[in-house]
């Protein structure tokens, strides 16, 4: 989901205490597997690779099934993934829009996956480029708040090279930066001995929706049931929640 979403920024969290772990390393793997394939086994040159590793580490991914990956995206093993990124464009509950990014070696699977998810849960397929043209391509940064990780020490870093934006989201630092900056500005965090839980380029509306607790639910119902896809990589959202609401919904 959106890193702007209040929601998000606690997900991968939660998909690992919701029992969906074998779900979450699944997706974990393909990141791994396809930037391997992309850019190369060595994770010092491979900057995509070395934040697919981190997020991997940080969701508590086995080192066996890191190394593994690496070697199958990279063809070391005899074998080489070929995977195919395909974007499906969709509206949720209350016209909210959605960008669903699928990773997958079969199309017409994955394609059967969105339409049913989408449309067993309120939602309905758009046309490409209905809502497309609203999202953006960003580098999502986040920070765990630590001793180390403080409001001073992270926006010290962050504001001198520039960044889009920095956000408090409770526990988490979300900062945002364009996307040929992230690595540039994740790589300053750690200088100054800041240790980052994901780095990731994702696309980031520019009409994000208040919605209200009952459309939080319902939206969020349909994305867990897109994710719940084998197909689909990440879901992004316009939809934003208050932080009554956000309190809501941690409250269920």
């Amino acid at each position: 989901m959106s890193g702007h979403s209040k929601w998000a920024t606690t997900k991968h969290k939660k998909a690992v205490i919701d029992g969906r772990r074998a779900k979450l390393f699944a997706k974990l793997i393909k990141n791994i597997e396809v930037a391997a394939r992309i850019g190369g086994p060595d994770v010092d040159g491979n900057p995509t690779l070395y934040d697919a590793i981190q997020k991997g580490r940080k969701s508590s991914l086995p080192n066996d099934n890191i190394e593994r990956a690496i070697k199958r995206g990279a063809g070391l093993d005899g074998g080489a993934v070929d995977y195919q990124t395909i974007m499906y464009e969709g509206y949720g509950p209350n016209g909210v829009a959605l960008l669903i990014e699928c990773l997958t070696d079969n199309k017409n699977r994955a394609a059967a996956d969105v339409r049913l998810a989408v449309t067993r849960n309120g939602g309905t397929m758009a046309d490409p480029g209905s809502v497309s043209y609203q999202f953006s391509r960003k580098g999502v940064i986040v920070v765990e708040k630590n001793e180390t990780a403080t409001e001073d020490s992270v926006y010290a870093v962050a504001l001198e090279l520039g960044v889009d934006d920095i956000q408090d989201r409770g526990e988490q630092f979300v900062i945002t930066t364009e996307p040929s900056a992230m690595v540039e500005v994740r790589t300053a965090l750690q200088a100054a001995g800041i240790d980052y839980e994901s780095a990731d380029v994702e696309f980031i509306s520019s009409l994000p929706v208040q919605v209200d607790l009952e459309t939080a639910k319902r939206v969020i119902a349909l994305i867990d049931a897109l994710e719940d896809s084998d197909e689909v990589q990440n879901v992004y959202s316009n939809f934003d929640m208050s932080p009554e609401v956000a309190a809501a919904l941690e409250a269920e």
